[in-house]
């Protein structure tokens, strides 16, 4: 297959002569406000390559893409596009401290099937610590380097990802979600905290440092919390993963009025959502319905 290269300069799509059956399909719908999403653009803008699939991805059903910025490297994407008419909302999926890997995928295929269009990015490259039993890594060196999830270099990486998926052909510019487990969730929450543009957020095994409370007036974006009771450093988690925190951040949401949606399991530990079928069913149908609702406004 010939490469599909896509300059993300505003709406514009430049193609290196791929079939129409192997390349991105171009649609041009715009929804009103589209001119607005383009003018918030990152500059330089993003540039999304299409790519064979990498090793270990084999019968997943996404297409891949790399999306590379000067300051940033080159960050490897899967995109799962669901049925039906587009332009379709979508929801960027940020991987924990263990890394990107197969299980992101097949989490952004699930979510596809609810008329979402699904990319799991790999935004660092990397990874260690507990978590990395539960996951089947997917390799992604030429990304950034592992950044805390309230850095500067975290923030940016979003900010590239979220413009690269906002101009995907099929996407709607105006709805997008991001998804985050452990430290993606982190990044995800830091980077709505900073005034980053985000439809819906949903948190999974998210750290909540208690200064955290203080900065929730600068919340806009509705948020699913997804946390197990018993989150520990044993499978990942950390000091901040504690289920106390995520449940006084929950309160301190209430009480400024935000709009919050929060599931707390019993048995659940912090890599629960792939360590248990009941549990992760049970996060990919609230999920579902949270994007439903959120994106569909």
């Amino acid at each position: 297959m010939r490469s599909t290269l896509l300059g993300i300069a505003g709406a514009a799509l430049l193609t290196a002569g791929a079939p129409p059956s192997d390349g991105f399909p171009i649609v041009r719908t715009q929804t009103p406000s589209t001119q607005q999403a383009i003018a918030a653009a990152v500059s330089p803008a993003p540039v999304v390559t299409a790519v064979a699939a990498p090793h270990g991805s084999d019968g997943l059903a996404v297409r891949w893409v790399s999306i590379s910025a000067p300051d940033l490297g080159t960050m490897l994407a899967a995109i799962a596009t669901p049925a039906g008419r587009p332009p379709f909302p979508s929801v960027l999926l940020l991987h924990g401290t263990h890394g990107f890997a197969r299980e992101y995928v097949e989490l952004a295929v699930e979510l596809s099937r609810g008329g979402v269009l699904a990319v799991a990015a790999c935004w660092f490259s990397g990874g260690d610590g507990e978590g990395t039993r539960f996951i089947t890594p997917i390799a992604c060196t030429d990304a950034p380097p592992l950044t805390p999830a309230a850095s500067d270099s975290a923030r940016r990486t979003i900010d590239v990802l979220l413009q690269a998926v906002r101009h995907l052909p099929n996407a709607r510019p105006d709805r997008a979600a991001l998804f985050g487990h452990s430290r993606g969730g982190g990044a995800a929450l830091n980077y709505a905290l900073t005034g980053g543009d985000v439809s819906a957020l949903v948190l999974d095994s998210t750290g909540y440092p208690g200064e955290l409370a203080n900065q929730v007036p600068r919340l806009h974006a509705p948020i699913l919390m997804l946390h197990g009771l018993r989150d520990s450093p044993a499978d990942g988690g950390s000091a901040v993963t504690d289920a106390k925190m995520a449940r006084s951040f929950e309160a301190a949401l209430r009480n400024a009025g935000k709009t919050v949606e929060a599931q707390f399991y019993p048995a659940g530990t912090h890599n629960g959502i792939f360590a248990s079928r009941a549990q992760r069913a049970d996060e990919l149908r609230r999920i579902g319905a949270f994007l439903r609702r959120r994106l569909s406004k």
